[in-house]
Formats: C-alpha cells, sequence, structure tokens
C-alpha cells in the first residue's frame, strides 16, 4: 500500500515531524501528489511488463489456442539516503528561553535542504554520468534518466529538431503520450509556465484554477495541475531532436505524469526519520540528524512522457 507524505502527517503524533513533513511538501508539488510505499529491506524488485499478451477469437465449443505470453523487465529500485545534520549551538540554547521553537526552526531549515535535494534529484539524478551532468552512485536516478533512456520513442516528444517555440499542441500531444487517464502533473520550469499562459491569453482564455493539497491555489490546463520545479533549466541541448546536453542551449523540458502503484510512485523504509545525536565532541552544539531512505520507482513506461526542446 502507498501513501502522500501529507497522509502519513496525520498518522505521526510527534508535533515536530508533522511540522518537519509539512515545511518539506508545502513548496512541492511532487510532494504533495507522489504516493511512498513502504517496504521492507533496502530496495523493490518488480517486474515492468514491456509486451502484453495477444487476445485471440475463439470457436465456439472449440480448442483454445494459446496467445503469445506477455514479457516482463525485472527492475530494481534501489533506497538511498537523503539526510542532514541540523545542529544547535548550545550559546544560543543558553541563552534563549524558547528553546524547542528555535530547535524546531533550526530542523525545519534541515528538512528544506532535503526537499530542495529531493526535487533537484527527481529530475537529474543519475548514477552515472549522463548529458554533462557528474554522476553520484548515491543518488536515484530521476526522470531525465528514467523517461530519455531505454524507452519507447512515443514517450519522449520533441518540439523540433533544435527545440522550437511551445504550442498548446504539442502540449495537448505530451498529454495523450500518457496512456490510462489523465496524468496527475504537468511538470516544469517557470518559463514554461508563463509561456503556457501567455498561449492561453493568446487563444481569448485563462488557465483554469484549482486547489492544492494544502489548501493553495494551483493553475490547471485541461484539467491537470500545473507543477512548478525551480531545478528544470531552460539551457538543454537539443541535436537531431535528441537531447545531448543540459547546459549550453536555449531548451527546456515538460513532463507528464501519473503517479501510484503501476505509475510513478516514491519507495521509503521508514518515512522521514528526526534521530537525536546529542551534545557533540568538537563543537559546542547539539544535533538531531534528519534522514529519509528513499527511493524512485517507474512501475510502467506508458504512465510518464517528457516534452523535450521547450522554447520561449
Amino acid at each position: 500500500m502507498s501513501i502522500t507524505l501529507s497522509e502519513s502527517a496525520k498518522l505521526s503524533n510527534d508535533v515536530l515531524l508533522q511540522g518537519v513533513i509539512e515545511s518539506v511538501i508545502k513548496e512541492s508539488p511532487v510532494l504533495q501528489l507522489i504516493p511512498f510505499i513502504e517496504i521492507v529491506g533496502n530496495g523493490l524488485t518488480y517486474n515492468r511488463e514491456t509486451a502484453l499478451a495477444a487476445a485471440t477469437w475463439q470457436a465456439p465449443l472449440g480448442d483454445w489456442t494459446t496467445a503469445t505470453a506477455p514479457t516482463f523487465d525485472q527492475l530494481t529500485a534501489t533506497l538511498c539516503v537523503l539526510g542532514r545534520n541540523a545542529d544547535l549551538d548550545n550559546f544560543i540554547k543558553q541563552t534563549r528561553s524558547n528553546i524547542q521553537d528555535i530547535e524546531a526552526a533550526v530542523i525545519e531549515l534541515a528538512a528544506k535542504s532535503l526537499r530542495m535535494e529531493f526535487e533537484r534529484a527527481f529530475i537529474y539524478g543519475t548514477t552515472t554520468a549522463y548529458l554533462g551532468m557528474s554522476a553520484d552512485a548515491n543518488s536515484i536516478n530521476g526522470l531525465i534518466k528514467l523517461i530519455l533512456t531505454g524507452t519507447a520513442s512515443s514517450q519522449v516528444i520533441a518540439m523540433a529538431a533544435t527545440g522550437a517555440t511551445l504550442t498548446l499542441a504539442k502540449l495537448d500531444e505530451l498529454i495523450d503520450a500518457v496512456k490510462g487517464g489523465k496524468p496527475d502533473l504537468l511538470l516544469m520550469s517557470r518559463r514554461s509556465r508563463r509561456k503556457i499562459n501567455a498561449l492561453a491569453r493568446a487563444a481569448g482564455c485563462n488557465l483554469e484554477v484549482g486547489q492544492g493539497k494544502l489548501g493553495e491555489f494551483v493553475q490547471l490546463y485541461n484539467g491537470i495541475p500545473i507543477g512548478i520545479n525551480d531545478y528544470i533549466l531552460d539551457t538543454h541541448v537539443l541535436v537531431a531532436s535528441v537531447e545531448t546536453a543540459v547546459t549550453g542551449g536555449a531548451n527546456s523540458t515538460i513532463y507528464a505524469m501519473q503517479f501510484g502503484e503501476g505509475a510513478v510512485c516514491g519507495a521509503t523504509n521508514g518515512g522521514i526519520l528526526i534521530e537525536p545525536i546529542g551534545i557533540l565532541e568538537a563543537k559546542d552544539a547539539m544535533r538531531n540528524r534528519i534522514k529519509w531512505y528513499v527511493g524512485l520507482v517507474d512501475f510502467c513506461v506508458i504512465k510518464r512522457a517528457a516534452l523535450i526542446g521547450v522554447q520561449d
């Protein structure tokens, strides 16, 4: 069973942990929507269907012919360790009366850095060198690796060979590339969102406005929430409709995805944890450690797609 961070916060009696989770998700459209599977161990092995078995017409009372068998890829999503120390200086602890508030503030600042790194890695995380990005063997593989490598070309749509100005027709094509229902989120840079606003106004209408998980207002295109990820670059390079680098050009990418088991999903063991370390020996401070054993699971290739070569 999978559950979102916002729902998991309701199940916790730890007020500090509830505040940390709220701090993590309040500025992240991805972390508000993506559910996480609680797993035992350090990885999740799953079968991803690559070809359906064919159904055939059968004669009444006749012997049934055997259809072709489905084929699968067996994949493993490994948990990675994302964390940061939150140190509270003993001088501040001694001279300020509202110690608990200060400690909570320090921990929430550390939690914010976790959110920022997860948002970056959700797009650009890579365990091997890719498109000019350095490898981080301790990181997750983000959407740029999951969608743009080893995937049918139908899930990667290019505006043009070297990129072109965004059109609503291409955005609709991106949405249609996600099968089995509408995407749960369109994730993009601020420049791309501004362009969609301009295209909508030029068409004589405005984007719909809805309510997010925390009661905030969100813009919708065709009923689909538009999410901003400040780590999505507007500098990608395309050659022959293929991305070759993430810097040096003038292109961006818009991602469309469904969330949940069977689509794009998170994996975790224990959720976000706050571990008291105590007084430090070499530093006049006390330490809490905030950590998250987390992974990203790509259950089905047709549940996410990318529109590359998006220009202003």
